[in-house]
């Protein structure tokens, strides 16, 4: 499989900028149960700033590949006047085990392994109303692979799954509800946000991306009375580099939840699949 990604810069630190553009480009790969193996760097870079700028830009990049068992092959670069940063990713997958959006089945339940909040939280960033701390746990989560996700995934021969970014939950819950010709019913009580995600709700620091995503996908949404508009928002929230959201037939429910546990892997059952079509949010 091939993908690619790139993007320009969600955080201040260059370092952290090329780290979660690199996790972000990887993430493709392990949404469909594959393994990355080689990568380009797809640069565009401003040539009047300092080069140990750039320079941090491509070692964040290379070290997240390095964590990842991934070698940096090369790559292209150009000029440009905002900087942009992402890769070319090439891996394996067994045919016999790939995940696709299309495969949940009914009694499927819906597990998330990175909370929501991402997008609200760098746009507050980029408005210079984002507190420290928050800036400093959405980085944590944007610079986590989403590798044991994937794998876990295939050990346990989950057959559907995607990862979770710039439509946001519900755009991509939207598009494996329609791919598998099933409903999906999220419960808002059990979806995990970061802890500044619905200060900045409040304060309606939505990247643009969001509310594309609640024009486009909206229609195919009933939400139930009494859920606020700003967690209605942060369901449409673009998400860099997101977590993975796994399909696990019931059967299989308890025993890849203990084997979370049992590694410390961070899982949120956040909903099931049921007979129907679109989604609803009780």
């Amino acid at each position: 499989m091939v993908t690619t990604d790139f993007f320009t810069p969600v955080v201040d630190d260059p370092y952290d900028f090329g780290n979660i553009a690199a996790a972000n480009s990887l993430s493709d790969v392990y949404a469909m149960g594959g393994k990355p193996f080689l990568a380009l760097n797809v640069a565009a870079l401003l040539p009047d700033l300092p080069p140990e700028i750039n320079a941090e830009i491509l070692r964040g990049g290379a070290e997240k590949c390095l964590e990842a068992g991934v070698v940096i092959a090369g790559g292209h670069t150009v000029q440009d006047k905002e900087p942009k940063y992402g890769l070319v990713v090439i891996g394996f997958v067994d045919p016999q085990k790939v995940l696709t959006k299309g495969g949940v089945q009914p009694g499927d339940i819906l597990a998330l392994t990175k909370p929501l909040g991402f997008g609200v939280t760098t746009t507050a960033l980029k408005q210079e109303k984002a507190a420290h701390e928050d800036i400093t746990e959405v980085v944590g989560w944007m610079k986590k692979l989403n590798q044991v996700g994937g794998e876990l995934a295939v050990e346990f021969g989950l057959v559907a799954a995607t990862d979770v970014t710039g439509f946001g939950l519900l755009g991509h819950a939207t598009e494996m509800a329609a791919a598998s010709r099933v409903g999906i019913r999220l419960y808002i009580e059990k979806i995990p946000f970061t802890s500044g995600a619905l200060k900045y709700a409040q304060m309606r620091t939505f990247p643009g991306g969001a509310w594309d995503n609640q024009r486009y996908f909206g229609p195919q949404v009933h939400f139930a009375k009494g859920i606020p508009d700003e967690k209605q928002m942060l369901l449409f929230d673009p998400q860099t580099s997101g977590g993975l959201m796994l399909a696990i037939p019931g059967p299989k429910k308890e025993a890849f939840l203990e084997r979370a546990r049992e590694i410390n892997f961070s899982l949120w059952v956040i909903g099931e699949a049921v007979v129907g079509e679109g989604i609803s949010v009780v």
